[in-house]
Protein backbone atom coordinates (compact mmCIF):
# COMPACT_ATOMS: atom_id res chain seq x y z
CA UNK A 1 0.00 0.00 0.00
CA UNK A 2 1.45 3.57 -0.38
CA UNK A 3 2.26 5.20 2.52
CA UNK A 4 0.07 7.52 4.92
CA UNK A 5 0.49 10.33 5.32
CA UNK A 6 2.62 11.83 3.07
CA UNK A 7 5.22 14.06 4.19
CA UNK A 8 6.71 17.69 4.21
CA UNK A 9 9.21 19.47 5.36
CA UNK A 10 9.63 23.30 6.11
CA UNK A 11 10.41 26.01 8.69
CA UNK A 12 8.89 28.99 9.17
CA UNK A 13 5.48 30.05 9.27
CA UNK A 14 3.07 27.28 7.86
CA UNK A 15 0.57 29.86 7.36
CA UNK A 16 2.37 32.23 5.32
CA UNK A 17 4.24 28.74 3.41
CA UNK A 18 0.74 27.77 2.62
CA UNK A 19 -0.54 30.85 1.41
CA UNK A 20 2.18 29.90 -1.50
CA UNK A 21 1.65 26.58 -1.92
CA UNK A 22 -1.29 25.14 -1.24
CA UNK A 23 -1.66 23.62 -4.79
CA UNK A 24 1.77 21.33 -4.28
CA UNK A 25 -0.60 20.26 -0.89
CA UNK A 26 -3.64 19.78 -2.62
CA UNK A 27 -1.33 17.44 -5.33
CA UNK A 28 0.20 15.31 -2.44
CA UNK A 29 -3.30 15.04 -0.51
CA UNK A 30 -5.09 13.53 -3.64
CA UNK A 31 -2.39 10.85 -3.94
CA UNK A 32 -1.66 9.81 -0.27
CA UNK A 33 -5.32 10.70 1.29
CA UNK A 34 -3.40 12.21 4.06
CA UNK A 35 -0.47 14.94 4.40
CA UNK A 36 2.17 15.75 7.48
CA UNK A 37 3.20 19.05 8.10
CA UNK A 38 6.44 19.00 10.30
CA UNK A 39 8.58 21.00 10.90
CA UNK A 40 7.20 24.42 10.64
CA UNK A 41 6.52 27.08 13.20
CA UNK A 42 2.96 26.59 14.67
CA UNK A 43 3.59 27.43 18.16
CA UNK A 44 -0.45 28.16 19.69
CA UNK A 45 -3.58 27.09 18.29
CA UNK A 46 -3.85 30.82 16.68
CA UNK A 47 -1.46 30.17 14.33
CA UNK A 48 -3.08 26.71 13.66
CA UNK A 49 -6.18 28.57 12.74
CA UNK A 50 -3.78 30.96 10.83
CA UNK A 51 -2.39 28.29 8.35
CA UNK A 52 -6.26 26.60 8.25
CA UNK A 53 -7.14 30.20 7.04
CA UNK A 54 -4.16 30.59 5.18
CA UNK A 55 -5.21 27.35 3.05
CA UNK A 56 -8.37 29.09 2.05
CA UNK A 57 -11.10 26.50 1.94
CA UNK A 58 -14.71 27.09 3.31
CA UNK A 59 -14.67 26.24 7.18
CA UNK A 60 -17.51 23.70 8.74
CA UNK A 61 -17.51 24.79 12.47
CA UNK A 62 -18.32 21.81 14.89
CA UNK A 63 -21.68 24.31 16.02
CA UNK A 64 -23.46 24.11 12.69
CA UNK A 65 -21.97 20.20 12.94
CA UNK A 66 -24.27 16.85 13.59
CA UNK A 67 -21.33 15.96 15.55
CA UNK A 68 -21.69 13.11 18.54
CA UNK A 69 -18.29 13.94 20.43
CA UNK A 70 -18.22 16.51 23.07
CA UNK A 71 -15.40 19.38 21.74
CA UNK A 72 -14.45 22.68 23.59
CA UNK A 73 -14.28 25.73 20.81
CA UNK A 74 -10.31 27.12 21.15
CA UNK A 75 -11.39 29.92 18.38
CA UNK A 76 -14.44 29.82 16.40
CA UNK A 77 -12.69 27.51 13.52
CA UNK A 78 -10.61 25.25 15.88
CA UNK A 79 -11.81 22.98 18.96
CA UNK A 80 -10.53 19.62 20.64
CA UNK A 81 -10.70 17.14 18.92
CA UNK A 82 -12.94 14.71 21.60
CA UNK A 83 -13.27 15.11 25.38
CA UNK A 84 -13.43 11.59 26.15
CA UNK A 85 -11.14 10.11 28.36
CA UNK A 86 -7.82 9.57 27.61
CA UNK A 87 -8.49 5.22 28.07
CA UNK A 88 -11.17 5.25 25.20
CA UNK A 89 -10.11 4.08 22.01
CA UNK A 90 -11.57 5.73 19.06
CA UNK A 91 -12.20 3.84 16.32
CA UNK A 92 -11.23 4.16 12.72
CA UNK A 93 -14.23 6.76 10.70
CA UNK A 94 -14.86 9.06 8.28
CA UNK A 95 -15.67 12.16 10.36
CA UNK A 96 -19.59 12.74 10.75
CA UNK A 97 -20.17 10.07 8.21
CA UNK A 98 -22.59 8.83 10.67
CA UNK A 99 -24.82 12.06 9.47
CA UNK A 100 -26.03 13.62 6.43
CA UNK A 101 -23.91 16.47 7.09
CA UNK A 102 -19.94 15.98 6.78
CA UNK A 103 -16.60 17.69 5.61
CA UNK A 104 -14.57 17.09 2.95
CA UNK A 105 -11.06 17.67 4.48
CA UNK A 106 -9.72 17.86 8.14
CA UNK A 107 -6.89 19.01 9.91
CA UNK A 108 -5.39 17.89 13.23
CA UNK A 109 -2.66 20.22 15.38
CA UNK A 110 -0.68 18.81 17.87
CA UNK A 111 -0.13 21.22 20.50
CA UNK A 112 0.98 18.58 22.94
CA UNK A 113 2.53 15.39 21.93
CA UNK A 114 1.06 12.52 24.39
CA UNK A 115 3.39 10.99 26.92
CA UNK A 116 2.41 7.20 26.08
CA UNK A 117 0.19 6.15 23.52
CA UNK A 118 -2.16 8.40 21.48
CA UNK A 119 -1.27 8.14 18.07
CA UNK A 120 -4.25 8.66 14.97
CA UNK A 121 -4.35 5.30 13.04
CA UNK A 122 -4.99 6.21 9.62
CA UNK A 123 -6.94 3.88 6.88
CA UNK A 124 -7.23 4.33 2.89
CA UNK A 125 -10.39 3.72 2.72
CA UNK A 126 -10.16 2.75 -1.30
CA UNK A 127 -7.56 0.52 -0.43
CA UNK A 128 -9.86 -0.97 2.15
CA UNK A 129 -12.75 -1.55 0.03
CA UNK A 130 -10.51 -2.89 -3.30
CA UNK A 131 -9.39 -5.37 -0.29
CA UNK A 132 -13.12 -6.01 0.47
CA UNK A 133 -14.65 -6.41 -2.97
CA UNK A 134 -11.02 -9.09 -3.19
CA UNK A 135 -12.18 -11.08 0.01
CA UNK A 136 -15.84 -11.17 -0.95
CA UNK A 137 -17.42 -9.34 -3.58
CA UNK A 138 -21.00 -9.98 -2.79
CA UNK A 139 -21.11 -8.73 0.64
CA UNK A 140 -18.49 -5.43 -0.15
CA UNK A 141 -21.54 -5.02 -3.08
CA UNK A 142 -24.31 -5.45 -0.52
CA UNK A 143 -23.31 -2.31 1.65
CA UNK A 144 -22.84 -0.28 -1.47
CA UNK A 145 -26.32 -1.35 -2.72
CA UNK A 146 -28.23 -1.25 0.76
CA UNK A 147 -27.12 1.67 2.14
CA UNK A 148 -26.71 2.03 6.22
CA UNK A 149 -28.98 3.78 8.92
CA UNK A 150 -27.67 5.02 12.71
CA UNK A 151 -29.26 5.29 15.43
CA UNK A 152 -27.86 7.05 18.53
CA UNK A 153 -29.11 7.89 22.21
CA UNK A 154 -28.21 11.38 22.72
CA UNK A 155 -27.95 12.58 26.51
CA UNK A 156 -30.17 16.03 27.66
CA UNK A 157 -26.63 17.81 28.39
CA UNK A 158 -23.25 16.95 27.55
CA UNK A 159 -21.44 13.89 28.67
CA UNK A 160 -17.32 14.25 28.61
CA UNK A 161 -17.09 10.59 30.14
CA UNK A 162 -18.68 9.25 25.98
CA UNK A 163 -17.30 9.42 22.58
CA UNK A 164 -20.57 9.64 21.65
CA UNK A 165 -21.62 12.08 24.68
CA UNK A 166 -23.08 15.24 22.73
CA UNK A 167 -26.38 16.18 24.03
CA UNK A 168 -29.26 16.55 21.71
CA UNK A 169 -29.61 20.29 22.88
CA UNK A 170 -26.00 20.95 21.40
CA UNK A 171 -25.90 18.30 18.45
CA UNK A 172 -29.04 19.87 16.90
CA UNK A 173 -28.64 23.77 18.01
CA UNK A 174 -32.19 23.72 19.67
CA UNK A 175 -33.45 24.25 23.78
CA UNK A 176 -36.95 22.64 23.53
CA UNK A 177 -38.23 18.90 21.90
CA UNK A 178 -40.54 20.61 19.50
CA UNK A 179 -37.42 22.78 17.89
CA UNK A 180 -35.60 19.02 18.26
CA UNK A 181 -38.32 17.39 16.51
CA UNK A 182 -38.40 20.14 14.20
CA UNK A 183 -34.60 19.71 13.03
CA UNK A 184 -34.93 16.02 13.15
CA UNK A 185 -37.56 16.44 10.77
CA UNK A 186 -36.25 18.56 8.25
CA UNK A 187 -33.26 16.01 8.01
CA UNK A 188 -35.36 12.95 7.44
CA UNK A 189 -34.86 11.46 10.99
CA UNK A 190 -36.80 9.17 12.67
CA UNK A 191 -36.96 9.11 16.99
CA UNK A 192 -38.12 8.15 19.92
CA UNK A 193 -37.97 10.12 24.01
CA UNK A 194 -36.78 8.38 26.29
CA UNK A 195 -37.80 9.09 30.43
CA UNK A 196 -34.51 10.38 31.02
CA UNK A 197 -35.29 12.91 28.54
CA UNK A 198 -32.26 11.63 26.37
CA UNK A 199 -33.22 10.60 22.30
CA UNK A 200 -33.13 8.01 20.23
CA UNK A 201 -32.15 9.39 16.60
CA UNK A 202 -32.07 6.96 13.86
CA UNK A 203 -30.74 8.76 10.26
CA UNK A 204 -32.05 7.99 7.01
CA UNK A 205 -30.68 5.74 4.99
CA UNK A 206 -26.55 6.93 4.33
CA UNK A 207 -24.46 5.72 1.88
CA UNK A 208 -21.67 3.25 3.36
CA UNK A 209 -19.79 3.15 -0.27
CA UNK A 210 -19.04 6.22 -1.48
CA UNK A 211 -17.47 7.10 -5.34
CA UNK A 212 -14.66 9.64 -5.51
CA UNK A 213 -14.74 11.90 -8.89
CA UNK A 214 -11.48 10.21 -10.04
CA UNK A 215 -13.25 6.72 -10.21
CA UNK A 216 -12.14 5.14 -6.69
CA UNK A 217 -14.82 3.56 -4.37
CA UNK A 218 -14.04 4.20 -0.47
CA UNK A 219 -15.94 2.45 2.18
CA UNK A 220 -17.71 5.97 3.18
CA UNK A 221 -19.30 5.43 7.02
CA UNK A 222 -19.01 4.95 10.80
CA UNK A 223 -19.17 1.45 10.82
CA UNK A 224 -16.24 0.25 12.34
CA UNK A 225 -16.12 2.63 14.72
CA UNK A 226 -20.17 2.34 15.75
CA UNK A 227 -19.52 -1.42 15.59
CA UNK A 228 -16.36 -1.46 18.01
CA UNK A 229 -16.93 1.61 20.26
CA UNK A 230 -20.56 3.01 20.25
CA UNK A 231 -21.41 1.70 23.68
CA UNK A 232 -21.90 3.63 26.76
CA UNK A 233 -25.04 3.88 29.37
CA UNK A 234 -26.94 4.64 26.32
CA UNK A 235 -25.86 3.18 23.65
CA UNK A 236 -25.31 -0.85 22.49
CA UNK A 237 -23.65 -1.25 19.39
CA UNK A 238 -25.82 -3.99 18.52
CA UNK A 239 -28.38 -1.95 18.31
CA UNK A 240 -26.87 1.77 16.38
CA UNK A 241 -26.40 0.32 12.57
CA UNK A 242 -28.50 -1.71 10.24
CA UNK A 243 -28.45 -2.10 6.79
CA UNK A 244 -30.93 0.55 4.86
CA UNK A 245 -33.56 -1.59 4.57
CA UNK A 246 -33.37 -2.24 8.46
CA UNK A 247 -31.62 -5.73 9.30
CA UNK A 248 -29.03 -5.54 11.37
CA UNK A 249 -25.21 -5.57 10.90
CA UNK A 250 -24.17 -8.60 12.42
CA UNK A 251 -20.45 -9.42 14.07
CA UNK A 252 -20.68 -12.06 10.52
CA UNK A 253 -20.27 -8.48 8.29
CA UNK A 254 -17.82 -7.13 10.07
CA UNK A 255 -15.44 -9.37 11.20
CA UNK A 256 -13.28 -9.04 7.61
CA UNK A 257 -13.51 -5.53 7.14
CA UNK A 258 -11.91 -5.27 10.95
CA UNK A 259 -9.36 -7.37 10.20
CA UNK A 260 -8.55 -5.48 7.08
CA UNK A 261 -8.56 -2.53 8.49
CA UNK A 262 -6.49 -3.01 11.59
CA UNK A 263 -4.19 -4.29 8.93
CA UNK A 264 -3.92 -1.10 6.83
CA UNK A 265 -3.69 1.29 9.64
CA UNK A 266 -0.95 3.39 9.59
CA UNK A 267 -0.65 4.84 13.29
CA UNK A 268 0.82 8.57 12.71
CA UNK A 269 3.18 9.49 15.93
CA UNK A 270 2.69 13.28 17.24
CA UNK A 271 5.39 15.76 17.30
CA UNK A 272 4.51 18.73 19.12
CA UNK A 273 3.76 21.59 16.01
CA UNK A 274 2.99 18.71 14.27
CA UNK A 275 -0.40 19.50 11.32
CA UNK A 276 -2.23 16.79 9.31
CA UNK A 277 -4.39 17.61 6.77
CA UNK A 278 -6.80 14.38 5.75
CA UNK A 279 -9.42 13.64 2.55
CA UNK A 280 -12.05 13.04 4.90
CA UNK A 281 -13.36 10.98 1.54
CA UNK A 282 -10.65 8.49 1.11
CA UNK A 283 -9.22 8.52 5.20
CA UNK A 284 -10.62 7.14 7.99
CA UNK A 285 -9.01 8.41 11.24
CA UNK A 286 -9.34 7.42 14.76
CA UNK A 287 -7.45 8.10 18.01
CA UNK A 288 -5.60 5.56 20.29
CA UNK A 289 -5.69 5.76 24.16
CA UNK A 290 -3.11 7.51 26.07
CA UNK A 291 -1.95 8.32 29.13
CA UNK A 292 -0.47 11.73 30.38
CA UNK A 293 -1.02 14.96 28.44
CA UNK A 294 -1.99 14.81 24.99
CA UNK A 295 -3.65 18.02 22.99
CA UNK A 296 -4.41 17.69 19.47
CA UNK A 297 -6.92 20.25 18.14
CA UNK A 298 -9.03 19.86 14.86
CA UNK A 299 -10.25 22.18 12.62
CA UNK A 300 -12.68 21.35 9.13
CA UNK A 301 -13.15 22.13 5.98
CA UNK A 302 -16.51 21.40 4.14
Amino acid sequence: MDSIPGVIGGSGRLDHWLADHKQDVDALLQDKGAVLMRGFDVPDPQAFDAAVEAYGEAGFTYSESLSNAVRVNVTERVFTANEAPPSTEIYLHHEMAQTPLYPSKLFFYCEIAPHEGGATPLCRSDLLYSRMKDADAAQAEAFAARGVRYSNVMPDENDAGSGQGRSWRSTLGVDTREAAEARLASLGYDWEWRDDDSLRATTPVLPAVRTLLDGRETFFNQLIAAFRGWSDARNDPARAITFGDGEPILAEHMRSVIQLSDELAHDHQWQAGDVVLVDNFAVMHGRRPFSGKRRVLASLVS
